[in-house]
């Protein structure tokens, strides 16, 4: 997403507007704000969107092939959730000035972004559950520290997003504890995901903070509120023991609590890689996204129905 053009905005408006974000207090959809402000919020609630659309696909291609009827209905109304907080939070994108149709029509083309670890197979069943324990942790720690975010319409969207994603962590957890302690091939299976999935988790974050072209701006005006470094370490402290704890192997050999900087040490992980990725050149996107674009396509007559009875109404 570029940023648009705009005239400057007007200083003693861009004063009182930096004056109350001081203060603790949030903007509404409605209020002034610069273009700026706008731009950045638009561009990260949009990716948020698109990646709630996107993240239901990888999971998705494992519902005919779930171990047991409960398994297949649990990761039936996970999907429909994911789904579901993508509308909710293209609705809130909208505010900011941008169609949906647009949003929707960038995605599909390949324009616009969605987060790095949709861009990967789930290639067995325990990938389904450290995607629902590992990737959705690590969106919770994102997305629970945005809802101190200063615009509000996101803060308050997001405190539903993450009391539904809390339950699909602990759906997570109850299918991993099944394969952790379950036979040696299935604790093999899990290990192997764990493996596969940890360099894109450590990418979820975004770059080293020194790194990220955009969070200098977005922390001075609270659309962020914790930066990449620190969302990674608060996700290695609550999910490392979960490895641990069930006597699987850390993915990362130099992974280990650094008692002194009371922070975890860490492998620095391929950034290029993830550059690449998020370009959209990772091992899924093209599939994934012709996938999407075949459901858009198949349902054409769905949204000309609802334009036409929306007409004569």
């Amino acid at each position: 997403m570029t940023q648009p053009l705009s005239a400057p905005d007007d200083s003693q408006k861009l004063a009182a507007f930096e004056a109350k974000l001081a203060a603790g207090d949030r903007i509404e959809a409605g209020e002034w704000m610069p273009a700026q402000y706008r731009f950045e919020c638009l561009r990260l609630i949009q990716m948020h969107a698109n990646s709630e659309l996107m993240g239901a696909l990888p999971e998705r291609e494992w519902i005919p092939r779930a171990p047991t009827l409960a398994r297949k209905m649990a990761l039936v109304a996970k999907v429909q959730d994911e789904v579901g907080h993508a509308q909710l939070l293209y609705r809130v994108a909208e505010d900011l000035g941008k169609p949906r149709a647009q949003m929707l029509e960038d995605l599909l083309s390949g324009k616009s972004k969605f987060h790095n670890v949709f861009h990967y197979p789930a290639e067995t069943w325990a990938d389904v559950a450290v995607i629902q324990v590992f990737v959705d942790g690590a969106a919770m720690q994102t997305q629970g520290a945005l809802r101190s975010c200063s615009y509000a319409p996101y803060a308050r969207v997001l405190k539903r997003i993450c009391y539904e994603e809390d339950f699909h962590i602990r759906l997570g957890i109850d299918v991993y504890r099944a394969l952790a302690e379950g036979t040696p091939g299935q604790r093999a299976m899990l290990q192997d995901a764990i493996d596969r999935w940890w360099q894109p988790i450590m990418h979820f974050f975004g770059p080293r903070d020194q790194a990220s072209p955009h969070l200098e701006t977005m922390m001075r005006w609270r659309i962020k509120v914790k930066t990449n470094d620190e969302l990674r370490q608060q996700f290695l402290r609550q999910f490392v023991p979960l490895i641990v704890d069930y006597g699987l192997r850390l993915p990362d050999p130099h992974l280990k609590w650094n008692e002194a900087e009371q922070r975890y040490d860490y492998s620095e992980p391929d950034w290029e890689e993830f550059k690449r990725v998020i370009r959209g050149e990772g091992p899924k996107t093209t599939v994934r996204l012709r996938l999407r674009n075949d459901y858009w396509n198949q349902h054409a007559w769905v949204r000309e129905a609802m334009t036409v009875w929306g007409r004569a109404a």
